[in-house]
């Protein structure tokens, strides 16, 4: 039995002006695995995430989280985490003050929600900066506070718009193990990066996006298979969007060679 499907896009066009972002986009999000979705700048990864939060409205398609429309009923964002690309933080609030706040609007049981935090703060080493103003922090640590926002009331779903920028190699590492013992408990996860390897490394499943189209799809190991076996999923990448030669051209032009 195939895994239940708590996202869907079908046939899903959005434009801005002349500028089109996505252009009939076809994908289903299942619970228990990470869709990575990769895609150079400006191939409509975040204008997707947003769609699928709820928060523009495509211009022709279907779109269901949890079965319902996000954009009619806002009301299905409690049962998501979101990491955006662009952080929107209350920086004259400290992390606890924000938490704290966070979880009385969601209703979170306090007990539960205190082992939550603890648990969260404690892996992010996060703890030495609970009562400095957010505004204060470094980039990776507000990164820190948006990712433990996103994760503290144990959401069903999952949207992750390039989510390790700005965090230490260690504390990645922590976060890819948490999202992965997330995946083993049912938790649907969508992964938006420009790293490759870490697509490689924690997706069960990988969308290309190249100029608003679903370009290639499948495990990473079949996409790998697919082209040939020698191959990294970055050489992958690079063919289905059309940029290898190009890349091959700017090498040569670096190295001096005719």
């Amino acid at each position: 039995m195939s895994a239940e499907v708590l996202a869907r896009l079908e046939g899903v066009s959005k434009s801005y002006g002349s500028v089109v972002a996505l252009n009939g986009v076809s994908l289903e999000l299942r619970r228990g695995e990470i869709l990575g979705l990769l895609g150079p700048n400006g191939s409509g990864k975040t204008t997707l995430i947003k769609i699928l939060m709820g928060f523009i409205r495509p211009d022709s398609g279907r779109v269901e989280v949890f079965g319902l429309d996000p954009y009619e009923e806002p009301a299905v964002r409690s049962r998501i985490g979101y990491v955006p690309e662009e952080l929107a933080l209350y920086e004259s609030l400290t992390p606890k003050e924000l938490f704290d706040l966070v979880a009385r609007i969601r209703r979170l049981d306090p007990e539960a929600y205190a082992r939550r935090l603890d648990l969260l703060v404690s892996s992010f080493g996060l703890k030495g900066r609970m009562e400095d103003l957010i505004g204060a922090l470094s980039r990776g640590n507000k990164q820190k506070v948006a990712i433990i926002l996103a994760l503290m009331h144990e959401p069903d779903l999952l949207l992750l718009d390039e989510p390790i920028i700005g965090l230490d190699p260690a504390v990645a590492r922590i976060f890819k193990e948490l999202l992965h013992d997330m995946r083993d408990r049912g938790c649907a996860i969508m992964f938006s990066t420009h790293v490759l390897e870490v697509a490689e490394a924690i997706c069960d499943r990988v969308v290309i996006l190249h100029r608003g189209r679903v370009v290639a799809e499948g495990s990473v190991g079949g996409l790998l298979e697919l082209a040939s076996k020698e191959k990294t999923l970055e050489e992958v990448f690079l063919e289905v969007t059309g940029k290898a030669h190009e890349v091959r051209e700017v090498i040569r032009a670096l190295r001096g060679e005719a």
